[in-house]
C-alpha cells in the first residue's frame, strides 16, 4: 500500500499515462494523482484514428480509454490542454504552460512520440498533414472523400492504414516510398509483397525507390509532390508518414539519460530515482532478447504502466511480456508477436494468395523469435506462446500445415 501523502504526477495523458493513473488507483495508491495532458480531451485510443475514425465509424465515447467521469470518481486530477515546459529535479516540481507548478514525490513521464517532419521546400503549405492525434485525424477526415487526391509519403503502417481507409472512402491514393518495398523497415519480404499486392488490387498507386524533393502549391495550398527524378504527383492533400521520434526533449533538458528515448529499467526507473518513464518515449530493456530498444505500441504502453504502478505500490513486478503489434487494412488483420533479432531462417505457413498465412522467424538454434500472422489468429497465439517459452522448432514442420500448430506450440 502506498504512502497516503506521496504525490504522483504523470506527464502525458495518452494510453500509457492514462493507464498508469488508473492502475495506480487499482493497485492501491492512496496519495494524490495528477495527470497532465497537452490535448484538450481525456485519454483515448490512438490506433482507430487511421482506421475506424477516419472512416466515420463510431463516436468519440468509443475512443475514450475510460469515461470522462472516471477521473473525478477515482480522485485523479486531470489537467488537459496543458504542456509541461520544465522539470525542476531539485525542488521536485514541474512547470506548466499556464505558469502553474505541480509538486511531485514521484514523476512519471509518458510523453509519447511525434511524427517525423519532412523538411523540404513547400513543407509548410496548407493540406500537408501528419497523423498522431485526434486533432490530426479530425483535420484529415473531411479531406478523404470521393475524388479527392491524397499523396502519402511513407509506406509504413500508418501510411498503409490511411491508404486503405482513403480508398474505402473513394479517394485517389498514391503512396510514395523511398525504399524498394513497402514496410521495408518493419516487416519481412513475404509480408511486404502481400501488402503491396493487396493495395495495388484496391487501386492504390505505389511508387517505390522515390525521394520527395519538394511540395508545390497554389495560393498557399498544396497541389503536388515533386520527386527527385522529376516526376510530379498531383494531390489535394499530402500525408507525411515517415515514422515517429520520441518526445524526450523535456527529459533531456532535465538532465535525464536518453538514447533514442528516455532510458529506463524494468521497473521504468530513469537515471533520477524520483522519475519514471513509460510508453513510446522510453528506451527500455527487452529481457526476452537480452537487449534494449524502443517500442511503439499499445501493449508496450500498458505493460510499462503495469510496471510503474506495481513498483510504486510495492507489488511484485509483472512478468515480462512478448512484444506484440497489430494493423488492420481493408479486411486484413495483421498480428505480430516478438522481434526478429538474430534470425537466420523464415518459415511461411499457409498460402499468401488466400490471404491467410504466417511468417515465423527462427534463430540459428531454431528458437522462435517472431511471428507475423495475416488473418491467422491461431498461428499468432501459438507463436506468441512459443516466443515466451523460448521454444525451438524445425522450419519444415512449421511450413507443413498438416502439422497441428497447437501441437507444435506445446
Amino acid at each position: 500500500m502506498s504512502d497516503t501523502s506521496a504525490r504522483a504526477v504523470i506527464v502525458g495523458a495518452g494510453h500509457a499515462g492514462g493507464s498508469a493513473a488508473a492502475l495506480l488507483r487499482q493497485y492501491g495508491w492512496q496519495g494524490p494523482v495528477t495527470l497532465i495532458g497537452s490535448e484538450p480531451v481525456p485519454p483515448y485510443q490512438r490506433p482507430p484514428l487511421s482506421k475506424a475514425w477516419l472512416k466515420g465509424e463510431g463516436n468519440f465515447a468509443d475512443l475514450l480509454l475510460r469515461p470522462a467521469a472516471f477521473y473525478e470518481t477515482n480522485r485523479i486530477d486531470l489537467r488537459l490542454a496543458n504542456e509541461v515546459t520544465e522539470i525542476d529535479r531539485s525542488d521536485k516540481t514541474v512547470k506548466l504552460s499556464t505558469g502553474e507548478h505541480a509538486a511531485y514525490d514521484h514523476l512519471i513521464l509518458a510523453t509519447g512520440c511525434h511524427a517525423r517532419p519532412l523538411h523540404v521546400p513547400g513543407h509548410d503549405l496548407a493540406g500537408i498533414v501528419a497523423l498522431r492525434t485526434l486533432g490530426d485525424a479530425d483535420r484529415l477526415r473531411p479531406l478523404l472523400r470521393q475524388g479527392m487526391r491524397i499523396a502519402i509519403i511513407g509506406a509504413g503502417y500508418i501510411g498503409l492504414e490511411v491508404a486503405a481507409s482513403a480508398r474505402i472512402l473513394g479517394a485517389d491514393v498514391t503512396v510514395i516510398e523511398r525504399e524498394s518495398r513497402v514496410l521495408a523497415r518493419v516487416a519481412s519480404i513475404p509480408l511486404s509483397d502481400f501488402f503491396q499486392r493487396r493495395h495495388a488490387a484496391a487501386g492504390v498507386h505505389i511508387i517505390m525507390d522515390a525521394a520527395v524533393e519538394a511540395f508545390g502549391g497554389v495560393g498557399g495550398q498544396v497541389t503536388a509532390v515533386r520527386l527527385a527524378d522529376g516526376n510530379r504527383i498531383p494531390c489535394d492533400v499530402a500525408l507525411i508518414g515517415i515514422g515517429a521520434a520520441p518526445n524526450d526533449a523535456l527529459a533531456r533538458r532535465a538532465g535525464l539519460a536518453c538514447d533514442n528515448g528516455i532510458i529506463v529499467d524494468l521497473a521504468t526507473r530513469t537515471s533520477d530515482p524520483a522519475i519514471r518513464a513509460i510508453g513510446d518515449c522510453t528506451h527500455r530493456p527487452l529481457p526476452l532478447y537480452h537487449r534494449t530498444g524502443r517500442l511503439e505500441s499499445v501493449p508496450n504502453a500498458i505493460e510499462q504502466a503495469k510496471q510503474v504502478a506495481a513498483d510504486l505500490c510495492g507489488r511484485p513486478p509483472p512478468a515480462p511480456e512478448v512484444p506484440w503489434f497489430w494493423s488492420d487494412q481493408y479486411e486484413v488483420r495483421l498480428q505480430i508477436a516478438g522481434l526478429p533479432f538474430e534470425t537466420t531462417e523464415t518459415a511461411v505457413r499457409g498460402d499468401p494468395s488466400a490471404e491467410s498465412f504466417a511468417v515465423f522467424h527462427l534463430a540459428g538454434d531454431g528458437t522462435i523469435q517472431a511471428v507475423e500472422a495475416i488473418n491467422a489468429p491461431a498461428e499468432f497465439m501459438a507463436g506468441r506462446m512459443m516466443i515466451a517459452r523460448r521454444r525451438q522448432a524445425v522450419a519444415a514442420r512449421l511450413r507443413d500445415v498438416s502439422c497441428s500448430i497447437r501441437e507444435l506450440a506445446t
